[in-house]
């Protein structure tokens, strides 16, 4: 496994990834019909393209054989839009290894502070990545109550003293 920098024939993958993702982790932590919602959100292959022309970090995990396994990627603000895990990868460290890389270009672009919208599957992993819980955040995907967390993570910890 390695991680790359995303490339715009990796976007199909993805699309597919998200769904996958969702429908193959999501349901340990949410119901059938709120996985189904949520998977039904999944970027298509323009979308990815579009926001990974973007100018934000964009990476992706691969295998040997340079299939994507993972994604990830920072906004200009330092916001996290997508962390996605194919479920076969789940728990073998890829993510671990995404977002070691994934905080490491952020910071290097200068971004002192990370914030993520956080699925249930994501808040632990995140919480052992040092990020911190700021909120549950209830929403509605249509008609489907769910939940995600606000959470962030200071890259540079004296930039946490001097926020307005």
């Amino acid at each position: 496994m390695r991680i790359r920098d995303y490339r715009p024939s990796d976007a199909p993958i993805l699309a597919q990834l998200y769904a996958r993702s969702v429908r193959g982790i999501g349901p340990r932590f949410y119901s059938a019909e709120q996985v189904e919602a949520w998977a039904a959100r999944a970027p298509t292959v323009e979308r990815v393209r579009e926001a990974y022309g973007d100018g934000r970090v964009a990476l992706v995990a691969v295998d040997g054989d340079d299939r994507p396994v993972a994604f990830s990627d920072v906004e200009t603000d330092g916001h996290i839009n997508f962390l996605y895990c194919a479920p076969e990868a789940a728990g073998r460290g890829v993510m671990s290894a995404l977002v070691d890389v994934l905080e490491a270009r952020a910071l290097a672009l200068g971004h002192p502070r990370l914030h993520v919208e956080a699925s249930e599957a994501a808040r632990p992993f995140l919480l052992r990545r040092g990020f911190t819980l700021l909120e549950r955040r209830d929403l509605k995907i249509g008609d489907v109550p769910i939940h995600n967390y606000a959470m962030e993570k200071w890259l540079v910890p004296a930039a946490r003293l001097n926020r307005a």
